[in-house]
């Protein structure tokens, strides 16, 4: 990253990148961030929208699978150096939920953790398998000394404090105390969370469920989350995240996530 230069990195889980480009590419057009993770693209690679992105000034990094995940890491002005698709630790897993690249000086990794529903069951087991293994990793990289941003849907709610309400999930994946002690493991390790930094009162919600009128009533909870190493903490200047784009027509679920880096 260059000396005084401000650098914006994102993350949206864009449910569907074909289904939702016109929004996507509103939302690319107006913030213009430099680098962007997207998640939940449910399309094969071979269909990704590479030419109305790069028409734009984006070039992708793409791990996807047909109808299901898939995430991305974009860049403007030029393409991401690939450093390692999927996590280490469980060669038979071919979920395409994690991608890591280089980035004009940074290290982004973008993930798609596991939802983990229903729980009990084998879907929350292979959450709290990923997540272990995700966190093994994040220690490796921490151990680099290099600058990270680890930032995606991570499908967990960090604390009773990042949602609307609790009543109605009270047995949901993403709020169970194991997930939640996996994502304090992670800052424990030294990990800084960017929008809670910002704003440690006021939780920045960045998913609003289509279902039951959840976004008029700002019915929101916090699973989107953006993890900088002491290196990139250290040049943080302010994070946030675009709600305006859950409210656009035909958009995803979820808004845009992002943290600004100082050179």
């Amino acid at each position: 990253m260059a000396p005084g230069r401000t650098m914006r990195i994102a993350t949206y889980n864009v449910n569907d990148v074909r289904k939702r480009i016109n929004p996507l590419r509103a939302w690319l057009d107006v913030t213009a961030p430099d680098v962007v993770c997207l998640q939940e693209l449910k399309c094969a690679e071979s269909a990704f929208p590479y030419d109305a992105l790069r028409a734009i000034g984006y070039e992708a990094l793409v791990m996807s699978q047909k109808s299901w995940n898939g995430v991305a890491i974009l860049a403007n002005g030029g393409k991401p150096i690939e450093i390692r698709r999927g996590l280490p630790g469980d060669p038979a897993d071919k979920e395409a939920r994690y991608l890591e690249a280089a980035v004009n000086g940074l290290v982004i990794g973008c993930c798609y953790m596991p939802n983990g529903n229903p729980q009990p069951g084998p879907k929350f087991a292979y959450k709290l398998d990923w997540f272990s293994r995700f966190n093994r990793h994040a220690a490796t990289l921490l151990a680099s000394g290099h600058p990270v941003v680890l930032a995606g849907d991570y499908n967990v709610v960090p604390t009773d404090a990042d949602i609307y309400a609790t009543r109605s999930f009270k047995d949901n994946a993403l709020l169970q105390p194991a997930p939640r002690a996996a994502y304090q493991a992670l800052l424990d390790q030294g990990w800084t969370d960017a929008l809670q930094r910002q704003s440690p009162k006021q939780p920045l919600y960045t998913f609003w469920s289509y279902l039951r009128n959840r976004w008029p009533r700002d019915a929101g909870m916090r699973i989107d989350h953006l993890l900088l190493s002491p290196k990139a903490a250290t040049r943080m200047q302010c994070a946030g995240v675009d709600r305006a784009v859950r409210g656009l027509d035909g958009a995803s679920d979820h808004a845009p996530a992002w943290v600004e880096l100082r050179g």
